[in-house]
């Protein structure tokens, strides 16, 4: 039998002990990709400049723009809300939703945000989508009813990008149509063996939907 692992410390309120899976409150571990080794989305995706991403997925990203703009229902709307983001990011982000007196718990919150070490977000390979025809949607479950949203569901995964989490999935996450992480169109696609590995445990026992083949 294997050692159970360590219980983590989280918030500074306490410690966890993850599934015997390794999962947190239903979330698998994954690495912190260093700020280094990551590049700015195209500008008319971020106009800020402040998202980042692995450079693997550059080029299914801009194929995937691209047919976005050629399509006169979408052209120009799509927006990068959120794509890597470090573990301490992610720990302000996960933290600051449990509510200065703990009122809200770990469990609770990790069900719409993953704790720190355990967010798809760190890989550098996730975008989360938001549109600017609808800005009031974005990261909220009615992006999914927007044409940007339609559009995504209906021709992401053309371009190497499966939507994690899927509506009721067995995975025990919110449902999220705006979170599309990269794994390439291709095993042959450079990096997206990488990519792959990375999310293997996640995809062979709770299958994106859309996803890549």
């Amino acid at each position: 039998m294997a050692p159970s692992a360590p219980p983590i410390a989280l918030c500074g309120r306490g410690t966890v002990r993850p599934a015997a899976d390794g999962r947190l409150f239903h979330h698998f571990r994954y690495p912190d990709t260093p700020a280094s080794a990551l590049v700015p989305v195209p500008p008319t995706l971020s106009p800020g400049g402040s998202c980042r991403v692995h450079p693997a997925m550059l080029p299914d990203l801009a194929r995937l723009l691209a047919a976005a703009d050629s399509d006169p229902a979408v052209a120009g709307q799509l927006r990068a809300i959120s794509c890597h983001r470090s573990e301490p990011l992610q720990a302000q982000t996960f933290c600051g939703g449990i509510g200065p007196d703990g009122s809200a718990g770990f469990a609770d919150r990790a069900w719409a945000s993953a704790p720190p070490g355990h967010s798809e977000h760190a890989t550098g390979y996730v975008i989360d989508f938001g549109t600017i025809d609808r800005p009031a949607c974005h990261a909220e479950a009615c992006f999914a009813a927007t044409a940007a949203g339609r559009w995504l569901r209906a021709n992401a995964a053309r371009y190497g990008f499966e939507m994690s989490f899927p509506a009721g999935n067995r995975q025990q996450v919110k449902w999220e149509p705006w979170h599309w992480r990269w794994v390439g169109t291709a095993t042959t696609v450079p990096g997206a063996t990488v990519a792959r590995t990375l999310f293997a445990p996640a995809r062979t026992q709770f299958p994106a939907d859309p996803a890549v083949q």
